[in-house]
């Protein structure tokens, strides 16, 4: 089989189209068309079903992507360990994670591994979308969602619990509510998101009636939630990591509320890459020591 046509099968399943792929090759559309078109007669079948706008893998043409794609990887890998012989990790790796747990959970596990690795230099991003991983600005993501982008790899990282929590003098001045019920007449401290759900929870959270709860505070910034909080401005609806220290310290009081009260808020965090894109030894190395990482310090809530 010719590897070169191979190689050129996969640059235009990425690319979309011919178009976009003879751009990226620096070659000529019709250079490109006639290859594909040389490899397919040479295989005696179709691997790409052409449209007006853009071209579709045949299920052959998918299975030949998936061997190119990883014949591709299988070679950089070993001319990165030719390059890298006798030497540490090296290279940039650039990761965009979430600004609550990213700041909070994740980074004393990078300096760690900036420490172990020092030839190794991170470029973090702090975000809580997925766009810099889909346009291949970063390597890879860490998300906190219900459910990972289907055109992206997800290893899951463990699930996410909402905790309502409150400071002592609030709690003395307002009472401790033991049910949704009595939470939905306090003042709440939450996202926009959170808000919604439970206002729209229903029928479908384990049979809890629709609360019409009463925000105080609405951010997406959970830092500036934590701190309204302790500031005693009402009652707070955040994930496990964000309150988790300062309910150790004191500063705040978990809410006597079943577990399954709030179960039907959990979401998930994952670690998002995209399929096609190459993943060095250091970014491999990375991703595998923040899965070690979170799966041996999942958060308690006592």
């Amino acid at each position: 089989m010719d590897v070169q046509a191979l190689g050129l099968l996969v640059d235009i399943i990425e690319a979309g189209n011919l178009s976009k792929a003879a751009t990226m090759l620096g070659m000529s559309r019709a250079n490109v068309s006639q290859r594909i078109n040389r490899f397919e007669r040479e295989l005696g079948a179709q691997l790409l079903r052409r449209t007006t706008r853009q071209l579709e893998p045949t299920e052959l043409g998918m299975k030949l992507y998936e061997h190119g794609r990883a014949v591709r990887h299988e070679v950089k890998a070993a001319a990165e360990a030719v390059s890298s012989l006798g030497k540490g990790l090296q290279g940039m790796i650039r990761l965009s994670v979430p600004s609550g747990y990213g700041q909070l959970r994740m980074s004393g596990w990078l300096a760690e591994f900036m420490e172990r690795h020092p030839e190794i230099t991170l470029h973090v991003i702090f975000d809580n979308d997925i766009e810099e991983l889909v346009k291949g600005s970063v390597d890879f993501a860490v998300r906190v969602m219900a459910e990972p982008p289907a055109q992206l790899i997800a290893r899951e990282l463990g699930r996410v619990r909402y905790v309502a929590c409150a400071t002592a003098s609030f709690i003395a001045r307002h009472g401790m509510p033991t049910s949704l019920e009595e939470l939905k007449r306090l003042p709440l401290i939450t996202s926009q998101q959170t808000s919604e759900r439970l206002s729209m929870a229903g029928g479908q959270a384990g049979g809890h009636r629709s609360l019409q709860t009463r925000p105080r505070l609405i951010s997406a910034n959970f830092h500036f939630l934590c701190d309204a909080i302790a500031q005693g401005l009402g009652v707070g609806l955040l994930p496990d990591y964000m309150v988790q220290a300062p309910i150790a310290r004191g500063e705040m009081q978990a809410l006597a509320l079943q577990e399954e009260d709030l179960e039907f808020l959990s979401t998930q965090k994952f670690l998002l890459y995209v399929p096609s894109r190459y993943q060095t030894q250091a970014v491999r190395t990375l991703i595998d020591f923040l899965v070690e990482r979170e799966q041996g310090s999942r958060p308690r809530m006592d």
